[in-house]
């Protein structure tokens, strides 16, 4: 439950500040972009090198998330399509 706390939280935030067109400060480098969805793409790849087992599983949630996150609705919940997924998989 903690986990989707988290993931709920994170979601929720990405996706405002994509919608809201909000700023990001890159670290000591003085710069700022865009927040946008494109900042998203690379998601899965950013995991640790060892990380094969698993990895499909990993793939399907952060799709899941890159959908949510382009939605041009906010989505109340992300446990409800993440739980239809699962069933219309059958896993």
């Amino acid at each position: 439950m903690e986990d989707a706390a988290t993931a709920e939280i994170s979601r929720a935030q990405i996706w405002q500040w994509i919608h809201q067109t909000r700023s990001l400060q890159d670290g000591a480098k003085s710069m700022s972009r865009s927040a946008t969805a494109s900042l998203t793409r690379n998601l899965p790849r950013r995991n640790k090198p060892g990380m094969q087992r698993g990895y499909a599983a990993y793939e399907k949630s952060a799709q899941l998330m890159r959908d949510l996150i382009r939605s041009p609705q906010f989505v109340e919940f992300l446990t409800v399509p993440a739980y239809q997924k699962i069933l219309s998989e059958g896993n």
